[in-house]
């Protein structure tokens, strides 16, 4: 803001953003993903680890309005890639916690969880995924014979209660990866698939958490890309050293995100995502 805390205007009256500290309009990042793709795309195989945004108005006990998140890229992937990954590395993470953690998981099981939260972890390090389409899902709970507080229907996006029925109750307290998401309730870097109406996301939902982890085959095809951000209502000229990452040669390639508190959270059977990061923020509370 200008002297006084008056923001500098145009001739219009608009907000002058050329007096702006970057020159141009700048937000909060929700990921580094497009970043990572970059990397990923000169090195094969990378990650990030950061604080991630979201101005999401969502006030649960799985939401912050900020967060960390481990985001891996991969090269030379596919979706089967990346859901394999995605399995191997949260199988990875539950048994280094199971070896090497066992006193305080003692504590949680006995103190927060109350229940058998050591088996519930060793089930999921040593069993396989449950892997199923968006729409096998939406069929599953379309047949359930309990009522959920939002309707479902092809087209719409899961909600929590539908992930934990998914996981908990259709297949038995087994994680579930979902695949294969409508366009629309996906992001624009989502690999098209060829029916024209889904796209190779994936999601996987673990049992009392819903949503653990979520990611894609990233779209390498440039005309197809540039299509995606126009029917988004984007400006090309933003992405442009996206684009250019297509433009000037590309190889397939995906990756996914998981965030670190709801993998905490899943670990020690913590119920509020606020009692497992030291400093919370979320809707309507930035004290720290």
């Amino acid at each position: 803001a200008a002297a006084g805390g008056e923001l500098p205007r145009d001739a219009s009256g608009a907000v002058d953003y050329t007096k702006d500290f970057f020159g141009k309009p700048s937000y909060l990042t929700v990921s580094g993903q497009l970043n990572a793709e970059i990397y990923a795309c000169a090195m094969r195989d990378v990650y990030t680890f950061g604080p991630t945004f979201r101005a999401e108005n969502s006030n649960t006990s799985r939401h912050l309005a900020e967060f960390w998140m481990v985001e891996p890229e991969l090269a030379f992937a596919d979706l089967q890639d990346d859901m394999d990954c995605a399995e191997a590395y949260l199988k990875h993470c539950l048994t280094h916690v199971l070896e090497h953690c066992d006193e305080d998981l003692e504590f949680f099981e006995k103190n927060i969880s109350k229940d058998d939260l050591r088996e519930r972890l060793r089930g999921v390090a040593t069993s396989d995924f449950a892997r199923i389409t968006y729409t096998e899902a939406v069929d599953h709970v379309l047949k359930a014979k309990k009522k959920f507080e939002f309707p479902v229907e092809w087209g719409c996006d899961l909600q929590s209660e539908h992930e934990r029925y998914l996981t908990e109750e259709v297949f038995k307290n087994t994680p579930v990866i979902v695949r294969d998401y409508p366009k629309g309730v996906k992001a624009f870097y989502m690999r098209e698939n060829e029916d024209g109406k889904t796209v190779a996301a994936m999601d996987v939902l673990v049992p009392k958490v819903g949503e653990l982890m979520g990611g894609s085959q990233r779209e390498e095809r440039l005309d197809v890309l540039e299509r995606r951000i126009e029917e988004v209502g984007l400006e090309k000229e933003s992405y442009w050293w996206y684009l250019d990452l297509r433009r000037y040669g590309s190889v397939p390639h995906a990756g996914f995100g998981l965030g670190f508190e709801r993998l905490v959270q899943y670990v020690t059977g913590v119920e509020n995502i606020r009692d497992v990061i030291p400093f919370p923020r979320f809707p309507g509370s930035a004290e720290f």
